[in-house]
């Protein structure tokens, strides 16, 4: 094929030019993708940190994103090449390219959306501290004097998170806590145990 590619590419006929002109450079798109998700070059809006903002519920099943057209323009050009090949009309490897391009579009945005969803099980939510009982970990002054460290078990996981108090006495390490609310920063807000 490649030996004498203009002889080649001439004796095809004009759809079968059609599909290997998508199949060619979208197969190498949906590879250079793929190398790029798996060494972490597709790296996600939320960063490294293990918070999320409490308004924002994620976005679900997208249907039209970047990564699921080239997922589709490469099945659909391999597939229409594979039909022709196969013997099939024009009209019929048409119709098959197209099904399966969006079959393939389903699949990539399903797997999308479930590793999402999977992701945000995970995630910290911030507002679930609330109430909270916890002990300090670093030095917290009093009246907002400086960032402490407090542990505390938030969805079942013990963490240290950062802290301040409104208390005008320091909350020294081993001090019980308790959480009663979140700066806008994600810091917890917390204040002496009572009992």
């Amino acid at each position: 094929m490649f030996d004498n590619f203009p002889e080649w590419w001439q004796s095809l006929e004009l759809l079968e030019q059609i599909y290997w002109g998508i199949a060619i450079p979208f197969t190498v798109f949906f590879v250079l993708q793929l190398i790029l998700t798996m060494f972490g070059g597709d790296i996600d809006h939320h960063g490294s940190t293990d918070m999320e903002i409490e308004a924002d519920d994620g976005i679900g099943f997208q249907f039209f994103t970047l990564k699921n057209l080239i997922a589709f323009f490469t099945i659909f050009g391999w597939t229409g090449i594979a039909s022709l090949d196969s013997g099939m009309s024009n009209g019929l490897s048409i119709a098959i390219s197209m099904v399966s391009g969006i079959i393939m579009m389903l699949i990539m945005g399903s797997i999308f959306y479930f590793l999402g969803r999977a992701n945000e099980s995970g995630t910290l939510k911030m507002k679930n501290a609330i109430g909270g009982i916890g002990e300090v970990y670093m030095l917290i002054k009093g009246s907002r004097g400086n960032i402490g460290q407090v542990q505390i078990q938030v969805q079942g996981t013990l963490r240290t998170l950062e802290a301040i108090t409104d208390d005008e006495e320091d909350l020294i390490p081993g001090n019980v806590i308790t959480v009663v609310a979140i700066a806008n920063n994600n810091i917890l807000i917390v204040e002496k145990s009572k009992s």
